[in-house]
């Protein structure tokens, strides 16, 4: 069967369009249940998953294992708030790509605001400010695909292949340079959080120090 790259491509960038994102207005405005939750998230985003069918976008183990890794604050007489919402849909994105203690550094921010309803620096605000980012992005993330596969497709052009092996190939250079692309962001994302982990370290240091002044005076 002939590979068309095109088709696939095409039928990629149709379903970013289509990504089933949570905006703040969506979430429920009545503290849920567990197995309330479950099913919102399960719900709301099935389709962001790889195998709609057999994928779990939230159980009651892993909410457990969120509690047990202090990612998320337990519920209030069993019952989960927009906030908890909120922390879990950025989990949910974030753990595909970055590790438990890498999530932790990201979102302590977020769980000092968790909440907070005087002001309007809270949870709610800074989740409508990562959905406008989201939402700005789709633009250029777009555009630059569109021009990885250009550049992918001038790839092979020459080699003695048959046309089905040069569209595999071509479609290989395509997934390498979306690789690396990805590998790159990753690693600026970890370089980041490493050095927010150091200055921390650094700052409780400061404090230790200067804890043991006083008690040595």
């Amino acid at each position: 069967m002939t590979i068309d790259n095109d088709d696939l491509l095409n039928s990629v960038m149709a379903s970013l369009g289509r990504i089933d994102t949570i905006s703040l207005s969506d979430l429920p405005g009545i503290d849920l249940y567990m197995d309330q939750l479950t099913t919102f998230m399960d719900e709301r985003l099935k389709k962001t998953t790889r195998y709609p069918d057999t994928d779990k976008i939230l159980t009651k183990t892993m909410i457990n294992n969120y509690a047990k890794n202090d990612l998320l604050p337990p519920p209030i007489r069993k019952k989960y708030s927009k906030d908890h919402l909120i922390l879990l849909i950025f989990i949910y994105y974030y753990k595909s790509i970055l590790s438990i203690s890498d999530i932790q550094t990201l979102i302590k921010p977020l769980k000092e605001r968790f909440h907070v309803s005087d002001g309007e620096f809270n949870l709610s605000e800074i989740y409508r400010t990562a959905y406008e980012l989201q939402n700005e992005e789709l633009e250029p993330v777009m555009a630059d695909l569109k021009k990885k596969y250009a550049r992918a497709q001038e790839t092979y052009k020459d080699a003695d292949i048959s046309e089905e092996e040069r569209k595999r190939m071509q479609m290989f250079s395509f997934i390498t340079l979306l690789s690396y692309d990805v590998y790159v962001k990753k690693l600026l994302i970890e370089k980041i959080l490493d050095n927010v982990v150091a200055d921390d370290d650094e700052k409780s240091g400061k404090k230790d120090k200067s804890k043991d002044k006083k008690n040595r005076k």
